[in-house]
């Protein structure tokens, strides 16, 4: 028996974003991502290895390598606009079956009266150009503390207004909230203060945000070495629990054997998949010259990947946090004429601005 694929639109699961999930998925519906977009972490490296300041073209180069060598071994790699997408794609450094998330965000956010980040889009680019040059996915960092209320509200609205764009546009959007310290009565909160408040944040980030996506991708709620492991597994469920949309894991550039771990115990906890960076290749820096950072992001950052996915593969099914069985989605057909319906039966082009709320 057939179902009606409008109990997939019921979910916000349009053609245009159920074909970039499926893109940046494993072939199980788990999800096995790697980031590269990260520019002033890059930068920070270089410099701290070479004792100058990185040029765009360093970077741009250092970006291409990492993509070619770990592109083949993920299911989804995230880029940057700035340094990464153009050169990645013409370079021919990710093979076609691997799908490419692209961030809108600008690289270090201007701050407010208490030190927190307000988010802002990358000069120059947006959600229409993503989905132009033909990427598969937005991310959006959106750094979020709900007791910071100047800037979470301010988050809030731009999580939001990037959630209405990517529907008008019909592309996948990837959301990642972070904590961060700030100020309280004038002074800047203490490392043990933001540590103790950490978990509570994570978790209520994603009860408050976690809708306004298609896939979450969160902190580990807690600190290995500090929490117990009880208490972890104990906060992972509760992030489970309250992420409304599938969730995969983000690394904070922590060292990989602790990363490791970390996803195992989110895999256990209902999370998707991961989306690491830093704890991949973040010793590709300390090498000085191009042969020997090839030579590492070839074998030590591959082993990495391909051990990560191993565990990522007995996580949860994209689908499978949505209700569905992958018997499930053989079944579902769309009605005759749907084409016609399809973003409020709008013409293509200029004239032809779509209304976010009638995508089908």
């Amino acid at each position: 028996m057939s179902h009606s694929i409008t109990r997939l639109y019921g979910l916000g699961l349009t053609p245009g974003k159920l074909r970039g999930l499926q893109r940046i998925s494993n072939p199980n519906g788990t999800l096995t991502m790697v980031a590269t977009d990260q520019n002033s972490s890059m930068m920070s490296m270089m410099k701290k290895a070479t004792g100058t300041d990185a040029t765009y073209a360093e970077i741009a180069d250092a970006k291409v390598m990492l993509s070619r060598a770990l592109a083949p071994h993920c299911s989804g790699l995230l880029v940057d606009g700035y340094y990464g997408y153009c050169s990645t794609v013409a370079a021919n450094a990710v093979p076609a079956g691997t799908g490419l998330l692209i961030r809108v965000e600008k690289s270090g956010a201007t701050k407010n009266a208490a030190g927190a980040p307000c988010g802002e889009v990358e000069p120059g680019w947006g959600v229409h150009k993503i989905k132009r040059c033909g990427a598969d996915a937005v991310k959006l960092l959106a750094q979020f503390e709900p007791d910071e209320f100047d800037s979470a509200e301010r988050n809030f609205e731009f999580t939001k207004t990037i959630c209405e764009q990517c529907i008008e546009h019909d592309i996948l959007f990837l959301l990642e909230p972070i904590h961060f310290p700030y100020h309280v009565n004038g002074k800047e909160e203490t490392k043990e203060a933001v540590v103790a408040r950490k978990a509570n944040t994570v978790i209520e980030s994603a009860r408050i945000l976690s809708r306004y996506c298609d896939v979450y991708k969160a902190e580990f709620p807690g600190t290995m070495g500090v929490d117990s492991d009880a208490t972890l597994l104990d906060n992972l469920k509760k992030l489970n629990d309250v992420c409304v949309k599938p969730w995969v894991l983000l690394s904070a550039g922590v060292d990989y054997p602790i990363y490791k771990k970390q996803v195992e115990m989110a895999m256990k906890a209902g999370a998707s998949g991961i989306l690491g960076g830093r704890a991949f290749w973040k010793e590709f820096f300390t090498y000085t010259t191009p042969a020997e950072r090839q030579k590492f992001a070839e074998t030590e950052c591959v082993a990495r990947v391909t051990e990560t996915d191993k565990i990522v593969q007995t996580g949860t099914p994209w689908f499978a946090k949505y209700g569905y069985s992958e018997a499930d989605l053989h079944q579902i057909r769309a009605g005759e004429g749907w084409h016609a319906r399809y973003a409020g039966g709008k013409a293509s082009g200029p004239a032809g601005k779509v209304d976010p709320n009638s995508v089908y």
